[in-house]
């Protein structure tokens, strides 16, 4: 982290009710610097919920994982000089995690929720650990986490085990790059473990941060994919000379759902300015003349569902988005761990707040919506590719070459850019199952109803990602048709995306391999640089 971006504020103070997505979005990404801090709140809240706790522990009353075992084995207490050894047992054989280890902006965001989470105080953790959590974060010190092994309640007992463990010096962490046991690298950072006490080890790994961290950056990445796929359809409609009052606001008003009105617009505003766009009068041309009973048009009236219905199809994500971003944001500001300790009433509670199925619920529906979108783009580019449906483009949008050129029949332009964006496409749509139709009883039957959340909010972001590639073949395929059809008659904004989309990318002049192109693409669009390129903010 090595400056602050102007406008974001230098410190971010957490009190467990005031965490944003963007926020954590902010934090994934490492690119700027910002101070992390418990807020004086929170610091007041936590000593209160530690006060309590230790007086429950010297009435002698079993509290659950504090004075007893986990789950099933809450029946068997255990005496307040065994409490320690109690939480380090449960680290360690929590740790069973499998699978590729979490990206690290998954990771960052991790460590940042559970932060947040155990700063609204209830949660009966000291201070030390919360804020080596943030030390860790500023030194970019990242636990591996795995990413298998969680059924999302209780919560996500193994991923965060890692997380748990790096605090005490155990497990394996990344530190300037390098994968080192957690001590080395704390002593090189000059920080120190810390010996956790009493449920302070359930605090850290009874809880949904590792999935909220999924669903957290999935809906973020998927706000850019709605905008680049209006962007996608703005350009579409030009390729062919389609009608801009399909997106005028009348229907779109008579069907009132806030996304698809949105949507609309946003492609109106892109398309203003082009002298490639024409209206439905344009495309009914002046009409049959009077004693003729059968004409054939020269088109159709109207474009297929794939651009028509573009607003009702993004407008579907945008309108999930809202709802899902909202379940994050409460999830991300809760005390999800159990038991709680109520300082007001002197009391502790067992509850389930644990279970993940807010974020199952909202990462199913953000996954099908954007797979969605990215089936809508599929079917745009067969439009593109297709002679039988292009308008006059030719096949594969090779280049136009002359029948004697040499190097005539040789050249195959965007066939195979079209059978990797259906793979991926179909591989997007098969995780739309709704994950949470799949709970299966664990633990002795203790977990006998579980939320599967985290699978849930790692295939929501696993869509993202296949489909930020899917926009990024069917964007350049889009500049390669433009420079075909005539790049300057393009409105001004999608004259701007054309633009900067060629300094990534040159014209398919003759077969070459794409696939860096199609990576950086997808890159540039996922993290927000096309859009703000394109609409200055």
């Amino acid at each position: 982290m090595q400056f602050t971006t102007p406008g974001l504020e230098p410190e971010i103070h957490l009190d467990g009710y005031h965490l944003t997505l963007q926020q954590v979005h902010r934090v994934s990404t490492a690119e700027d610097d910002v101070l992390l801090q418990l807020s004086d709140a929170a610091l007041l809240s936590m000593q209160k919920s530690l006060q309590l706790k230790d007086d429950l522990i010297a009435s002698g009353i079993p509290i659950y994982g504090v004075t007893t075992g986990f789950g099933d084995s809450s029946s068997r207490q255990v005496s307040p000089e065994k409490t320690v050894s109690l939480q380090q047992n449960l680290l360690r054989f929590l740790r069973v995690g499998t699978g590729p280890i979490a990206p690290d902006e998954i990771i960052r965001a991790t460590m940042l929720i559970r932060a947040n989470c155990a700063a609204r105080g209830n949660s009966a953790i000291r201070p030390e650990p919360i804020r080596l959590i943030l030390d860790m974060l500023q030194h970019d010190i990242l636990p591996q986490i795995p990413e298998r092994g969680s059924v999302g309640a209780s919560g996500d007992l193994a991923p965060l085990s890692y997380l748990a463990s790096a605090l005490t010096g155990e497990a394996t962490v990344t530190y300037k790059g390098t994968a080192m046991p957690a001590a080395e690298a704390l002593q090189a950072a000059g920080l120190e473990p810390v010996q956790l006490q009493a449920k302070e080890g359930l605090a850290l790994v009874n809880g949904t941060s590792f999935m909220s961290a999924y669903l957290a950056l999935a809906s973020a990445e998927a706000s850019e994919l709605a905008w680049c796929a209006e962007l996608c359809t703005a350009l579409a409609a030009e390729m062919r000379s389609s009608s801009m009052d399909q997106f005028t606001g009348f229907a779109h008003a008579h069907k009132p759902h806030p996304g698809q009105i949105t949507t609309a617009q946003n492609i109106w505003q892109l398309l203003e300015g082009s002298t490639l766009i024409g209206s439905d009068a344009d495309l009914r041309g002046s009409g049959m003349a009077k004693g003729i009973g059968y004409m054939e048009l020269e088109r159709g009236i109207q474009d297929p569902y794939s651009i028509r219905c573009a607003p009702q199809v993004i407008g579907v994500l945008r309108d999930t988005l809202q709802w899902a971003e909202q379940w994050g944001t409460d999830e991300i500001n809760s005390s999800n761990d159990n038991p709680l300790f109520d300082a007001e009433t002197g009391t502790v509670h067992n509850s389930g707040n644990f279970y993940g199925g807010h974020v199952a619920q909202a990462a199913s529906a953000l996954a099908a919506a954007v797979a969605s979108v990215g089936d809508l783009l599929d079917r745009q580019l067969q439009l593109l590719v297709d002679p039988k449906y292009s308008l006059g483009l030719p096949p594969n949008l090779i280049a136009p070459i002359a029948p004697t050129d040499p190097a005539a029949g040789l050249h195959h332009g965007f066939k195979g850019a079209q059978i990797a964006a259906s793979a991926l496409t179909a591989e997007a749509l098969h995780l739309t199952m709704p994950v949470s139709s799949f709970s299966r009883s664990t633990e002795a039957h203790n977990q006998d109803k579980v939320s599967m959340g985290t699978i849930a909010a790692r295939h929501a972001r696993t869509v993202v990602r296949l489909i930020s590639e899917v926009t990024a073949i069917h964007l350049v395929a889009l500049c390669q048709a433009a420079d075909i059809r005539g790049a300057e008659d393009l409105s001004p904004r999608t004259a701007q995306a054309y633009r900067y989309l060629r300094s990534i990318v040159p014209f398919v002049g003759e077969d070459r391999p794409l696939d860096e192109d199609f990576q950086e693409t997808a890159k540039r669009l996922i993290d927000g640089s096309l859009r703000r390129a394109v609409m200055g903010s």
